[in-house]
């Protein structure tokens, strides 16, 4: 069996500025201060993103609170898939590599992403890309601030699900920054990197991607894995 595990912002979707202001309204919500700066996002799990946010604020933050956070985020996401959809969208090539992979017997897809699962799964909804999804297999930010540990769990996760014995080298992550790379090979599977976020193909290479492409349109990776 082949595992798939799909980030989603700036891989399969764009939010177009949306995702950050939910943010900060639900930042605003908990914390009863406006948010002036967040954190750097890319790449990080939402947890971090809160925590370092909260920090540039003058704010010590703990689980509880963050959870609290979370489920506010939720209901805002599921208030705005009107704003999701009329401004954002689904990037090039996504919905045409989903139906590809799922096309194929033994290609199992699921999420490896920084987003809680309530709102991986209503970013996927609004834009069509939630079909092929098995998110109960995937990794999430409430998971773990790391990274590594969620493709980790993923894996796990789906070993369990399907009772198969997946081995490490058909695991393929696909991800958009250095920091999917970074925890693809910590987690020691290959790693796809989509030039679609904000670092370049020539830098995703470099972190040491195991492929890269400009955006999904170009299938040829994905293929060369599946066979």
């Amino acid at each position: 069996m082949k595992l798939v595990l799909w980030d989603i912002d700036h891989t399969l979707i764009a939010t177009r500025g949306v995702g950050r202001e939910i943010f900060a309204d639900a930042f605003e919500q908990v914390t009863g201060m406006p948010m002036r700066e967040q954190a750097t996002v890319d790449g990080m799990t939402e947890p971090v993103i809160f925590r370092r946010t909260a920090e540039l604020h003058g704010i010590t933050s703990d689980h509880a609170t963050f959870e609290d956070f979370a489920r506010r985020s939720a209901e805002l996401h599921r208030h705005r898939v009107h704003d999701l959809r009329e401004r954002g969208h689904a990037l090039p090539g996504a919905a045409a590599a989903l139906a590809a992979l799922a096309a194929l017997d033994g290609v199992v897809q699921s999420v490896v992403t920084g987003n809680i699962r309530p709102v991986a799964e209503i970013k996927l909804q609004v834009f069509g890309l939630a079909t092929h999804i098995r998110f109960p297999y995937g990794g999430y930010g409430e998971d773990h601030d790391d990274r590594a540990e969620l493709v980790r769990t993923a894996i796990v996760r789906t070993r369990s699900a399907t009772g198969a014995d997946v081995a490490l080298a058909d695991v393929l992550l696909i991800g958009d920054t250095p920091a999917d790379v970074a925890a693809g090979r910590a987690a020691g599977v290959p790693v796809l990197a989509v030039a679609t976020g904000r670092t370049s193909a020539a830098d995703l290479a470099e972190a040491g991607a195991t492929a890269t492409v400009q955006d999904l349109r170009d299938l040829t990776p994905l293929r060369d894995f599946v066979r």
